[in-house]
């Protein structure tokens, strides 16, 4: 008999699986809390139920907790994890320290069938979508499991190619009976699946960025196949349309790549596509793959990008790369896996 993983269980799909045999809804609250408040990986270390209990969960369960199949340590500190599925399934994520802020970059599918062509995920290949509790125990079971105070869903896969998956792990990350971490402290980014986006901005709280690479249709179409079914315009429409609620933070997240989307002509469409919006803009240096002859915008041309925008009264900043040395920055993820 297959055992059924706890971790990506909520306390009520817990309950269900325990209540016939006379156990209450407060030891599947118990349960919830052993797997990821305690990042328990044993059942037997279950302290708060009763011995009958644990000893039917051993009997159906197991915790779905798994570790690391290896890990890479970069110069800059940065951490990049491999993770495997029970059926073999290869996945990333990446922990980043930064003063009190410990960030993990999870992902949310092994492989990616969108295709953008500055991401080595996609060359991977697709091999299948993770489970909410897949997702989950990339944050509980790394070595600093109990430091991170942030997770984003920017590792390998797109994340709303995987919803319900996405939106349970969520759940999970911001319940009180899961990890308890703010949706403010929860990125989800995406390529552009506008059902997606639609179902994301109403059934989670967490922020949301957007990778746009260019302001302009057919240059987007070109390197982001999406673009061709799901326009960029349209879910920015949306987006500008959406009432953002308190602290929550949409984001595009601009790939710059020098002489390809870096130009004046580039920057004034991006003002206009996001002048009085709300949406704020992150500028990230392109980390060449090997396999294009692109290089990254140099560091004065996103300065003069940053500027503009901060004047025009767009928020905007540039993220700092980490992990280039080890394939674990922004797009370089499976580069390992090749």
């Amino acid at each position: 008999m297959t055992k059924k993983s706890i971790n990506g269980l909520s306390p009520v799909e817990i309950f269900d699986n325990i209540g016939s045999a006379g156990f209450k809804l407060q030891h599947a609250i118990s349960i919830s809390h052993a797997i990821y408040k305690k990042h328990n990986d044993d059942i037997s270390l279950f302290m708060n139920i009763p011995k009958k209990l644990r000893d039917l969960l051993n009997r159906s369960f197991i915790t779905g907790i798994f570790p690391p199949a290896a890990s890479r340590l970069s110069a800059d500190g940065t951490i990049k994890y491999l993770f495997r599925t029970e059926d073999g399934r290869a996945f990333e994520s990446v922990y980043l320290a930064d003063n009190k802020r410990k960030t993990i970059c999870v992902s949310t599918q092994s492989g990616c069938r969108m295709g953008c062509s500055f991401c080595v995920s996609g060359d991977y290949g697709f091999h299948g979508n993770l489970s909410a509790g897949e997702i989950v125990n990339q944050v509980i079971s790394v070595p600093d499991a109990d430091r991170i105070t942030h997770v984003v869903l920017m590792g390998m896969g797109e994340p709303l190619d995987n919803i319900d998956n996405v939106l349970k792990a969520c759940e999970i990350l911001t319940s009180e009976w899961g990890l308890s971490l703010s949706p403010r402290n929860i990125t989800v980014s995406t390529v552009g699946i506008t059902p997606g986006i639609v179902k994301f901005l109403r059934n989670a709280e967490c922020n949301m960025a957007l990778s746009l690479f260019s302001p302009f249709p057919e240059e987007r179409a070109q390197l982001v196949p999406a673009e061709r079914k799901y326009p960029v315009r349209e879910i920015i429409a949306i987006l500008k349309g959406y009432k953002i609620r308190k602290k929550r933070r949409l984001t595009l997240a601009y790939v710059m790549i020098k002489d390809l989307n870096d130009t004046d002509r580039h920057l004034m469409e991006l003002r206009a596509l996001t002048r009085e919006s709300g949406i704020r803009i992150n500028l990230i240096p392109y980390h060449p793959t090997g396999k294009d002859k692109y290089i990254s915008s140099p560091p004065g041309r996103m300065l003069h990008f940053k500027h503009n925008l901060v004047i025009s009264g767009i928020s905007a900043s540039i993220r700092r790369s980490r992990g280039i040395d080890i394939s674990a920055a922004c797009g370089l993820l499976a580069a390992d896996l090749q």
